[in-house]
C-alpha cells in the first residue's frame, strides 16, 4: 500500500511538472509573438522610398541591356534612373540613407543550456584544428533573436555613380560603365536591430509571476524558475548589455523574489524593481549593427 501511495504521489508530481513546463513554454512563446508583432509595427514605420526602389530596378535593367549590346536603350534606362533619384535629392532635408527594403528575421536556438555548452566545445575544437567553416556552421546556429533588417541606398554616392556611368556610356566606354554600376549596387547599407529573445521571455515570465503571486504561488514560482533559465540561455549565447546590471545581479534578484513568494509573499516592490532592471538590461542589450 505504501509503495502504491508513493507511486501515486510521484505520478502526481510528474503531471504537475508537465503542466508547469507547458505553461511556461506557452508564456515564452507568447512573449516572442508579442515582440514579433512590435517589430512588425516598427517595420511598417520604415518609409520605403519608391523612387529609390525604382532607380535600383532600372540599374539592373541597364546592366541587362548592356549585356545584350543595347547601349542606346541602356542609356535611356539610366537617364530614367537618374531622374528618379533627382526627385529624392530635391526633397528638403533628404537623408543620407534612403530605405529600399526591410525584413524581419526570427531565429531561436531550440536546444537546452547543455546543448549550447556542447556546441561551443565542438566549435572551439574545430577552430583549434583551423576548421573555420565547420566551426562557423555550428556558431551560426547559436542565436536566439529577432532582427529587423533595413537596406538603404546611400544618397551621397549612388546618384553620382549613375551619372558617371552615363558619361562613360556616351563616350563608348561600356565596360567602365558596367563596372561603375556593379560597384554602385554593392554600396547598399544594411542596418540590423537585434533583440535577444531570452531577455524578452524573462521579462514576460516575471510579469506573469507578478500577476499570479497572490493567486497561484506555485505558478508564480514556476514562471520565476523559467525566467532564470531564459537569462542563463541569453548569457550562454553571449548576449551582452551596456547596463550596469549583470546576469548575476538579475539572478540574485529573482532568487530574492522566490524566497519572498515562498514566505510571507510580500514581493510587490521586489517584483517592480526586478522588472525595471530586466527592461533596462534588455533595452541596452538591443544592438544596432551596420553591415
Amino acid at each position: 500500500m505504501k509503495k502504491v501511495l508513493v507511486s501515486l504521489v510521484a505520478a502526481g508530481l510528474l503531471v504537475s511538472g508537465a503542466f508547469a513546463s507547458e505553461a511556461t513554454k506557452a508564456e515564452s512563446n507568447k512573449a516572442v509573438a508579442q515582440a514579433k508583432a512590435k517589430v512588425q509595427k516598427e517595420q511598417k514605420e520604415v518609409k520605403i522610398v519608391q523612387e529609390a526602389v525604382d532607380a535600383v530596378a532600372l540599374t539592373h535593367k541597364v546592366l541587362a541591356e548592356l549585356d545584350k549590346g543595347n547601349k542606346e536603350k541602356a542609356i535611356k534606362e539610366l537617364e530614367d534612373a537618374i531622374g528618379k533619384l533627382e526627385v529624392v535629392l530635391s526633397a528638403p532635408n533628404a537623408p543620407a540613407l534612403i530605405p529600399i527594403d526591410s525584413a524581419i528575421e526570427v531565429v531561436d536556438f531550440p536546444g537546452s543550456l547543455q546543448d549550447i555548452k556542447t556546441a561551443l566545445i565542438s566549435a572551439k575544437a574545430l577552430l583549434a584544428e583551423n576548421k573555420i567553416q565547420e566551426a562557423r556552421a555550428i556558431l551560426d546556429t547559436l542565436r536566439s533573436e529577432i532582427v529587423l533588417k533595413v537596406v538603404s541606398l546611400p544618397l551621397a554616392s549612388y546618384p553620382a555613380a549613375l551619372k558617371l556611368a552615363a558619361k562613360f556610356l556616351h563616350e563608348g566606354r561600356v565596360d567602365e560603365a558596367k563596372n561603375v554600376l556593379n560597384q554602385a549596387l554593392a554600396t547598399f547599407v544594411e542596418v540590423d536591430v537585434v533583440t535577444p529573445i531570452p531577455l524578452l521571455q524573462a521579462i514576460h515570465l516575471v510579469e506573469i509571476a507578478q500577476s499570479e503571486a497572490k493567486k497561484d504561488k506555485q505558478k508564480a514560482l514556476d514562471m520565476l524558475k523559467a525566467a532564470k533559465r531564459a537569462l542563463k540561455k541569453a548569457e550562454a549565447l553571449g548576449y551582452t548589455s551596456d547596463s550596469d546590471t549583470t546576469y548575476k545581479m538579475l539572478e540574485d534578484m529573482i532568487e530574492k523574489v522566490e524566497k519572498e513568494v515562498k514566505g510571507k509573499n510580500r514581493a510587490e516592490k521586489l517584483f517592480e524593481d526586478l522588472i525595471k532592471k530586466l527592461k533596462e538590461f534588455k533595452e541596452k542589450a538591443v544592438k544596432t549593427i551596420n553591415k
